[in-house]
């Protein structure tokens, strides 16, 4: 594809962008139905559309859109070489909207960290950890050790170019698609074979199915979520990599549970502003707004209150968040503590009871875990 038509391709996506039809929205509709175009020119257009928001703060806004996504991958390929030469008051001040700076710590680390293109990390079943890299290619292993060393294998980072949703491996289940901060969740639930778990907010079930893995399929998991969508495409995954220890059920997030069930583990993956994940989804940090972090701030709570108690006596309770702000992350923790005498917060993987995964460590989203155990 040439720089033009690449050009005209991921400008016609941009001018049809809007807070209601976010950016990755679009390019979903756009280029599932550009059936003529190879994976890779897909996947340049995509890049290019992101660059375009990741670089938004730079751009001369009486420009034309393509003269904007011009300079922005102008911007992209400077930064790649150099990005110390971008100074960090530039980066805060251009990079993230200037109410963040009151919710959260902006380092120079993590702000050039938000500016490069993200890593793409998959998890692979334990039994195919040695043979997958073979196979695939362009894999390297998790260094982290917030991972038990035996499974670190199992998270990969992907380097290479092939579409990894066409290849046989994933179309059998062998691997699937998911952030290393989404595979740590897991880690830090660290469920055993035979318990009774609830992955309360599943959404498609990506944590779900990990956790039928670390059980072994052995046991039961509830998953649940608001929207019969995703359960949807959670039972697909949960076909593909032959999960079949849960069931899945709608639940509003209200004080009505979908089960009357007494879980050795619960697992709230709470819905949030996303900051976490701005730099694998730039265009959110243009529409998300404190408001939205306040609103959210009383949803996380709620959703706490209402499913703590479906906990046996002993069973931990893992709250998770795939943002920064405090609103969202120590604030919603320290009120649970306070609120409930019965339940003592636990360590999340051998840290303390509240542990941030910051991105530019990870070279992933950023999240936040808190835990609790009740008491018997």
């Amino acid at each position: 594809m040439s720089d033009s038509t690449l050009l005209n391709r991921a400008t016609l996506i941009i001018d049809q962008v809007t807070a209601e039809k976010p950016a990755d929205y679009v390019l979903r509709g756009e280029l599932g139905a550009a059936k003529h175009l190879l994976s890779a020119e897909k996947r340049d257009i995509a890049r290019a559309v992101f660059a375009y928001y990741r670089w938004l703060g730079w751009l001369d806004e009486k420009a034309s859109t393509q003269a904007r996504l011009a300079a922005a991958l102008e911007l992209q390929c400077k930064f790649a070489a150099d990005p110390f030469s971008f100074k960090p008051e530039a980066l805060a001040a251009l990079a993230v909207p200037a109410w963040v700076a009151s919710e959260m710590d902006l380092s120079p680390d993590y702000l050039r960290h938000l500016q490069r293109e993200p890593a793409l990390w998959i998890r692979v079943q334990k039994e195919f950890a040695a043979a997958l890299p073979r196979s695939l290619g362009n894999c390297a292993p998790a260094s982290t050790p917030l991972i038990p060393e035996a499974l670190r294998p199992t998270a990969l980072a992907y380097s290479g170019k092939t579409d990894l949703y066409k290849t046989s491996e994933f179309q059998k289940g062998v691997f699937e698609i998911q952030d290393l901060a989404s595979q740590l969740v897991g880690h830090a639930a660290a469920p055993k074979p035979g318990e009774t778990w609830w992955d309360a907010c599943a959404g498609q079930g990506g944590k779900t199915l990990h956790l039928a893995e670390l059980m072994e399929n052995k046991g039961l998991i509830w998953a649940s979520d608001r929207n019969t969508g995703r359960l949807a495409a959670l039972r697909k995954r949960a076909a593909r990599a032959q999960v079949f220890n849960y069931r899945a059920n709608i639940w509003n997030g209200g004080p009505f549970l979908p089960t009357k069930t007494k879980f050795d583990g619960i697992l709230i993956d709470a819905p949030c502003s996303g900051v976490g994940t701005w730099q694998r989804n730039p265009h959110a940090r243009w529409t998300t707004t404190p408001n939205d972090v306040k609103e959210l701030a009383e949803i996380q709570l709620q959703l706490l209150n209402h499913a703590a108690g479906a906990l046996k006596p002993g069973g931990r309770l893992l709250y998770v968040v795939c943002t920064l702000t405090r609103s969202e992350t120590t604030a919603i923790a320290d009120a649970f503590t306070a609120a409930h005498a019965d339940f003592q917060p636990d360590a999340v993987l051998g840290q303390g009871p509240q542990l941030f995964f910051q991105p530019h460590e990870l070279d992933a989203n950023g999240m936040f875990l808190a835990a609790w155990k009740k008491k018997v």
